[in-house]
């Protein structure tokens, strides 16, 4: 249920409330984007790495309700996840995500889900006008399991977001035979996403679970950020209480879905 920690000294995005592309390195690979038919919406894209890029404009059409509710699998009774807001999230700034992403995500996951393996994402997002955009989806080489999933070769997604300029804006999951939730392993990547960018999400996708496809989660902020910053502990384990009385982790606030915002695809789990 968690792909391996992004190396926040390797990315030193820091969480700056007026984010800098400055922070970023300088591509060594262009990536050129050429729309074939602009009244399709959609692009052909060139990328120097093992495996193509697509392009999407979305109808909102296929958009699904999410539907939220408590969980116990791997769960320990600190990390429930909470409808409310943490203390912070007024200060958040707003973050759009595509509305096919999560459907795109699950067809490239296919066949690791047939075969309860997890599947892994990261989400690359730009910064624009006061909202981060979720303009990408790196699904990266990985090594999965039913209950895990991590991602290696790390240096190629650094280089896919260092190329675009975009900040690392969460990551996304899939629960192929469990709920909806995220585990202690999970609330640990997700503390390394937070640490880097206040706003980043996990998105975790259950296509068995009963009650809800996917949910979309943060850390609560001082509550469960604080405990994850003082905890040490690898594989699952339980966590201690919240300071301030909290569940570790929330569903999204200012998280909205929009169904024109374009979004690239990178897989480089594919071969030259």
């Amino acid at each position: 249920m968690s792909s391996r920690r992004y190396d926040t000294n390797a990315l030193r995005c820091g969480t700056h409330s007026t984010p800098s592309k400055s922070m970023y390195l300088d591509a060594q690979q262009a990536v050129r984007c050429q729309a074939t038919d602009p009244d399709v919406g959609s692009c052909a894209v060139k990328h120097h790495f093992p495996s193509p890029i697509v392009s999407w404009i979305e109808d909102l059409s296929s958009f699904g309700n999410v539907s939220l509710g408590p969980d116990t699998e791997y769960v320990d009774e600190q990390a429930r996840a909470s409808m409310g807001q943490s203390s912070t999230s007024s200060n958040l700034h707003d973050m759009q995500i595509s509305v096919r992403l999560t459907d795109e995500f699950m067809e490239l996951a296919k066949e690791n889900t047939s075969n309860n393996l997890e599947t892994c994402g990261i989400l690359g997002a730009s910064f624009s006008d006061g909202t981060y955009f979720v303009t990408m989806l790196i699904i990266p080489k990985q090594e999965g399991t039913a209950h895990s999933c991590q991602a290696v070769n790390e240096e190629e997604i650094h280089a896919v977001l260092s190329e675009q300029s975009l900040y690392p804006a969460g990551w996304i999951h899939t629960h192929p035979s469990q709920t909806c939730f995220l585990s202690s392993i999970d609330l640990h990547t997700q503390y390394s996403y937070q640490v880097m960018l206040p706003e980043a999400v996990a998105i975790v996708v259950a296509p068995t679970d009963p009650t809800r496809s996917y949910g979309i989660f943060r850390l609560t902020d001082p509550g469960g950020m604080e405990v994850l910053r003082g905890c040490d502990e690898s594989g699952f384990h339980t966590h201690r209480e919240t300071t301030d009385g909290s569940p570790i982790y929330e569903t999204c606030s200012k998280v909205h879905f929009n169904p024109n915002l374009r979004f690239e695809i990178v897989d480089l789990r594919s071969g030259a």
